[in-house]
């Protein structure tokens, strides 16, 4: 964990936030690298949620939202975590977290435990009244479910059918940690499922084996990845059953990614609040009903981190050690690196045509500082999968010579080829 976590701060993958000023507690920013890998986990959520699908489209909801939408949810009244305080040093805690000793002061004195309320709460408006109350909402999915007879209207879906969300949410956890994995301030992946209510236990099973699967495609091995059925004590309110996508982090086994099933909760409770229909109409059969919802929800700055976890490796190249990021090239912040061998102005005209001809295929990065092997082990670094060299006789024969992450092993490759010849690789891999 340490190793990974140093490396994000050498490499630029993230950055405590407000640093300057001494940091803000549990806020990161994602630095070059980083935000391009955290958009490419969201991109290859998305191209298997949405765009290789026909039965799921895409919404984008408002983070702010009124009372009325989390008073029906359940999140006012649900939605909270154990607090206590410990007598001896006054730190707060969540107390299913603690085991009953301060991580601070070792003390297992502690006061009565009394729910916490999670969501952020504001104002909307210049009046700071109960008239002008807003929360910054805790999940993206209670959007999804205000939204459903508008998607429904306006794409003529009929259950089974999703739909799919990637955004911010915001909870005020009591105790923050393990660096990007619990924070206040989060993106999420989520998608609701609408499907018939008899066929929920069928498409439950499905997206279970769906999610697992998408982690594993994306390089995740097997052996640090499992399945966990909740128990009857740890289900949600609204929950008949749900499963969590678990990774093995340095910390033990720990969610990834929940599929529950949802049944008619939310839409019942929200067609009741707000006095609209939430339901769906069958032409065919006559048959009106309340759809079920299966509900696979995935943070995704918690799946990054556990991609560089997976990804992370140190071996030998030549008898020196390195240290490497096995990404998945989807994944990988930079799919190419272009190398001029030496920063002498011959190879500028032509190392500058490889990477325009690069940059509208792949997410390039550009690099002429210090020797070529320092500059292989920087890429390694940061999960580059492969290394475009310029050199001297590339002026001549118009090849370049490309270097692969893993292996190390080195192509002599045409200027017109290469294009056609990374995206075969890539489409391996």
């Amino acid at each position: 964990m340490d190793k990974v976590v140093g490396l994000c701060k050498r490499r630029g993958f993230v950055f405590q936030s407000a640093e300057i000023y001494g940091g803000f507690r549990s806020t990161y920013d994602y630095g070059p690298p980083g935000v391009n890998l955290l958009r490419n986990v969201k991109n290859a959520w998305w191209e298997a949620m949405v765009q290789r699908r026909d039965d799921v489209v895409g919404l984008d909801a408002a983070v702010l939202s009124p009372p009325a939408v989390w008073q029906a949810s359940g999140h006012l009244s649900n939605f909270t975590d154990p607090l206590v305080d410990c007598r001896h040093c006054h730190q707060r805690w969540r107390e299913d977290r603690i085991e009953g000793v301060c991580p601070n002061c070792g003390s297992t004195e502690f006061t009565e435990a009394r729910a916490f309320n999670l969501m952020f709460k504001t104002h909307a408006g210049p009046i700071e009244d109960e008239g002008a109350v807003a929360y910054l909402r805790p999940e993206t999915a209670q959007g999804m479910f205000t939204n459903f007879a508008n998607v429904l209207q306006t794409t003529r879906k009929k259950p089974p059918f999703g739909i799919a969300q990637v955004g911010k949410s915001f909870r005020n956890e009591i105790t923050p940690q393990n660096f990007v994995f619990r924070t206040r301030e989060f993106e999420q992946m989520e998608m609701e499922y609408f499907v018939p209510p008899r066929e929920a236990d069928e498409w439950f099973r499905y997206w279970l084996d769906e999610r697992y699967r998408w982690y594993l495609d994306m390089g995740i091995h097997e052996s640090e990845l499992r399945l966990r059925h909740h128990g009857a004590d740890e289900l949600s309110h609204y929950s008949a059953a749900t499963a969590d996508v678990e990774f093995l982090f340095p910390w033990g086994w720990d969610e990834l990614e929940g599929i529950a099933n949802r049944t008619d909760f939310d839409l019942l409770a929200h067609a009741e609040a707000s006095g609209e229909r939430l339901e769906y109409f069958d032409q065919p059969s006559g048959e009106r009903y309340v759809p079920y919802v299966i509900e696979p929800a995935a943070g995704a700055t918690r799946t990054m981190m556990a991609f560089l976890l997976s990804a992370y490796h140190e071996d030998e190249v030549g008898g020196e050690a390195r240290t490497v990021l096995r990404l998945h090239p989807r994944l990988a912040p930079y799919q190419v690196a272009v190398l001029p061998l030496s920063k002498k102005e011959t190879l500028a005209p032509l190392a500058r045509e490889v990477l325009t001809s690069l940059q509208p295929h792949f997410m390039c990065d550009f690099d002429v500082t210090q020797s070529i092997g320092r500059r292989y082990r920087r890429q390694d670094e940061v999960g580059t999968p492969w290394c475009v060299t310029v050199d001297f006789d590339s002026i001549d024969d118009r090849a370049v010579t490309v270097r692969d992450r893993d292996t190390t092993d080195q192509a002599r490759v045409p200027v017109e080829g290469l294009v056609a010849e990374l995206r075969r690789r890539i489409d391996r891999a």
